[in-house]
């Protein structure tokens, strides 16, 4: 009597390689350990769980809860080769997940997590951090707005305030990129007071000092960079305006563009697809003496202002700027243009409050001179019935519009600048290196503003 050969079939993908790396930064055992189960929960472990439902979200591309039930029926076989365990379809139901997230929104718990998880990462696989990046975003959408929750009306980075947004803070070791402190807090909180607690969380998580923090201009309050400096940390961050003046910046930059005898710039370079080593910045260095409070206790210390000049920021820069310029007469000039339809001024108040809002759209205020003309014409009207002939006056306000030359080569000439502030040593940190850490900043593009509707 022969046997009935039964063949299932089922697709391997990426799922044993996703699973042996989650395993072996120790995720489903450290989940376990940081987040114990209810008493009545069977089957899969909650890190169990989570490690499934991360290789769903990871091999699929897809986060929705309602999907991986599904995927794990066509994948049974292999998921339980891969964890070694049984598994159960059920085990990654809807309700079964949602229990899951319930679970980790513990913030303590999370918070203790995380750094066993980076503790365990950097022994495993003897990582040496040196430099931590910071930064910090937001997300909104068409979310409801409750008292307590995390979603909130806040000021919109993608420019729309009309919608609740949520921010999220993330410390990752550069350049590997492995996140080491991820914040999520509701959407009207300011940027500035997120890195202090951060950074402390990343000294907690990898018990180290010495550390090079980076971050954008809001990470550059004075707070923030003293608390870094007051416990033996390193901080590298551009100042903002609120940081560092107009009238500073251009002290800064007398020297760059003094006729004689100029201040001498080191440049930085970077090699092309092709060999070939490619101007990207130049700058100098100095010297400023920085005092501040932390616990009490009056800190000094000594901080590097790094001066440097994006090239190619500044190309595009000029490039948006002419477009601007050209946009911005054109628009003028078509204010005196009078055709059917079309309104045209009498007054030279109405016009003049016409001409400025275009200069200020085109963003380029004291880079174009305005003068304006009123004209009174006397046109003849004949007599009709009882109305006698006579004359009828016609206002006409026009304005006229030209390019400063010399405005716009002081403008020109203060493109690309940026100041950078850093605690750290030349000899620990050079000129280039603080400015390959900013490569994004000499690698953007400066897009024209979008036309004006009139």
């Amino acid at each position: 009597m022969s046997e009935m050969l039964t063949v299932t079939t089922e697709r391997v993908d990426d799922i044993p390689v996703l699973q042996a790396q989650m395993q072996a930064m120790g995720l489903p055992l450290l989940l376990d350990r940081h987040f114990p189960r209810h008493g009545n929960w069977q089957g899969l472990s909650l890190g169990w769980l989570v490690t499934g439902w991360l290789t769903h979200i990871l091999s699929q591309g897809d986060h929705r809860l309602n999907q991986v039930e599904a995927w794990a029926e066509r994948r049974q076989r292999t998921l339980e080769r891969s964890m070694g365990q049984a598994v159960r379809v059920l085990d990654f139901s809807d309700d079964r997940l949602e229990s899951g997230l319930v679970a980790l929104s513990d913030d303590a718990r999370w918070s203790a997590f995380e750094m066993d998880l980076n503790g365990h990462l950097l022994r495993v696989y003897d990582l040496r951090p040196e430099w931590v990046r910071l930064d910090s975003t937001s997300a909104s959408g068409y979310w409801r707005v409750t008292e307590e929750g995390l979603f909130q009306f806040g000021h919109s980075k993608d420019h729309r305030p009309d919608l609740p947004q949520v921010k999220v803070l993330l410390a990752a070791l550069d350049p590997l990129g492995l996140p080491l402190v991820t914040t999520v807090l509701s959407g009207e909180r300011a940027d500035d007071p997120l890195y202090i607690p951060a950074v402390r969380q990343v000294r907690a998580s990898l018990d180290r000092r010495g550390l090079l923090y980076i971050g954008d201009c809001k990470m550059a309050a004075l707070d923030t960079r003293a608390f870094v400096q007051a416990e033996g940390d390193f901080y590298l961050c551009p100042l903002s305006a609120s940081q560092l003046s107009a009238e500073a910046l251009e002290s800064y930059l007398e020297p760059v563009w003094e006729t004689d005898g100029p201040l001498r710039l080191t440049p930085i370079y970077r090699e092309q697809a092709n060999g070939e080593q490619k101007l990207m910045a130049e700058g100098y260095e100095r010297l400023e003496s920085l005092s501040a409070t932390i616990d009490a206790r009056t800190l000094t210390w000594t901080e590097r202002r790094l001066v440097v000049r994006s090239i190619p920021h500044a190309q595009a820069a000029e490039v948006a700027l002419q477009a601007r310029l050209k946009q911005a007469v054109q628009h003028v000039m078509r204010l005196n243009v009078r055709k059917r339809g079309k309104q045209y001024f009498t007054q030279v108040e109405a016009l003049r409050q016409v001409a400025e809002r275009i200069v200020a759209h085109q963003q380029v205020q004291g880079l174009v001179r305005l003068s304006y003309t009123q004209q009174v014409d006397r046109r003849p009207v004949r007599r009709y019935r009882d109305r006698p002939a006579g004359f009828r006056e016609e206002r006409r306000a026009e304005v006229c519009v030209e390019v400063d030359p010399a405005g716009v080569q002081a403008a020109v000439r203060r493109m690309g600048w940026r100041v950078y502030a850093t605690n750290q040593s030349a000899a620990q940190l050079s000129l280039e290196q603080a400015i390959l850490a900013y490569r994004n900043e000499y690698l953007s593009e400066i897009y024209p503003q979008p036309a004006l509707d009139l």
